[in-house]
């Protein structure tokens, strides 16, 4: 297998929670660029369709199932519906999540619960999903956020701790995984991407975001997919465990 072979993604089926915006539909995009079979799970299941147009146009195919990472049986569905689709499934990337920006001295215990449901709970649901269908080995990468890592001067004290979270969540399932059942645990922190999150931020906030960025903007989100891509095929088959800022430099030492 040549070096280029090993990022290729033919014959895998990948499961993409949260693809209905964002950095959500440049992961499933990316995935079937690569070769794989998309499994497109969200709450808001209208705007599937558009992402499936995405994968089918990288000349892959696509099923969609409405789904509700904070509900465990939800989760299970999703992986049923990927494995009833297309007979397997090889990647989870679980992408689905919500955020607040609230003064901790503000927040109600239902907000901060509801963020800890879905970035932390949902994540945890469905990887243990996918571990338990799981037949064949494959990967994991979970969605964290620099702020899991380091505070970047806003009120997000529920994302923050949700991100923080996945990272320990990520260390935790690679080590009782990796060896047993040959799955790879692996997350991402990314730093400023335009999503549906970040366009909520004032722009004096961004300004000031990319001012502290050495690499001085914001993120691409095929940079992201890049790396999502390279966490999830045989590129990376000796890693596991690992968070990968992918943040223009932003939290480095």
């Amino acid at each position: 297998m040549s070096v280029m072979d090993r990022f290729r993604l033919d014959g895998k089926v990948a499961v993409v929670t949260g693809a209905s915006s964002g950095l959500g539909v440049a992961f499933a995009k990316a995935l079937a660029e690569a070769g794989a079979d998309v499994v497109l799970g969200a709450r808001r299941v209208d705007r599937l369709v558009d992402t499936g147009a995405l994968v089918t146009a990288a000349g892959r195919n696509f099923a969609s199932l409405q789904t509700d990472v904070t509900q465990p049986e939800q989760c299970e569905q999703l992986i049923a519906h990927a494995i009833k689709s297309f007979g397997r499934v090889d990647i989870l990337v679980n992408n689905a999540g919500v955020g607040t920006a609230v003064p901790a001295t503000h927040e109600t215990p239902e907000q901060f619960k509801s963020v800890i449901d879905v970035n932390l709970f949902g994540a945890y649901w469905m990887a243990q999903a996918f571990a338990k269908a799981n037949t064949n080995g494959g990967a994991i990468v979970n969605i964290s956020s620099v702020l899991g890592i380091k505070p970047q001067g806003l009120p997000q004290a529920a994302y923050a701790s949700s991100k923080a979270g996945l990272i320990g969540l990520t260390r935790d399932l690679a080590a009782q995984w990796t060896g047993r059942k040959n799955i790879r645990v692996n997350a991402l922190a990314p730093g400023f991407f335009p999503s549906e999150m970040s366009d909520e931020l004032p722009e004096d906030m961004v300004n000031k975001i990319k001012l502290l960025t050495p690499a001085g903007r914001l993120g691409d989100p095929e940079e992201l997919a890049a790396t999502l891509i390279w966490l999830v095929s045989d590129a990376s088959s000796y890693v596991t465990g690992i968070t990968v800022p992918v943040d223009g430099g932003l939290v480095m030492p």
